[in-house]
């Protein structure tokens, strides 16, 4: 009968072991993909801080603009000659300005996104964790068992 109980008890170890393998190879698994996803996120806030960057730079052409249009229409026949030149040119910062805008939120929205899958990512880092430690327990408590017989 204690031959049968070892027996049972040796089978619950066995499997006990290959459950906190799985847990380690899971939970490194989850480390990786952090690793990456931290990665990712590091791209997505440069990203972001770039087209912040590229949005001042922007707002400060539109200004140089604004008053290179003020000093051309001091002369009525240069306003008249280059109006056109200077409009299109404004058209196309406002352009490259509401473009840079949406990049900007599209990084932001990714950022946040990342941020999401990041925590995610960690309470199922802790859960695994958690697991890890309940099989421990349950094998340091069986091995317990098995040297009290």
């Amino acid at each position: 009968m204690e031959d049968d109980r070892v027996a049972i008890l040796e089978a619950q170890l066995a499997q006990a072991k290959l459950i906190a393998e799985e847990s380690d190879k899971k939970y490194e698994e989850v480390a990786r993909k952090l690793v990456m996803m931290e990665q990712d996120l590091e791209r997505a806030e440069e990203r972001a801080d770039q087209s912040d960057c590229k949005i001042v730079e922007l707002e400060e052409e539109l200004r140089v603009v604004g008053n290179n249009l003020k000093s051309l229409e001091v002369s009525e026949e240069k306003a008249m000659a280059t109006r056109d030149h200077v409009e299109d040119k404004i058209h196309g910062l406002s352009q490259k300005l509401s473009q840079a805008e949406a990049r900007a939120e599209f990084a932001e929205r990714s950022v946040q996104k990342l941020q999401k899958e990041v925590d995610r990512l960690e309470d199922d880092l802790v859960a695994e964790r958690e697991k890890s430690k309940l099989l421990q327990e349950e094998m340091e408590a069986t091995l317990h068992d098995i040297q009290n017989m």
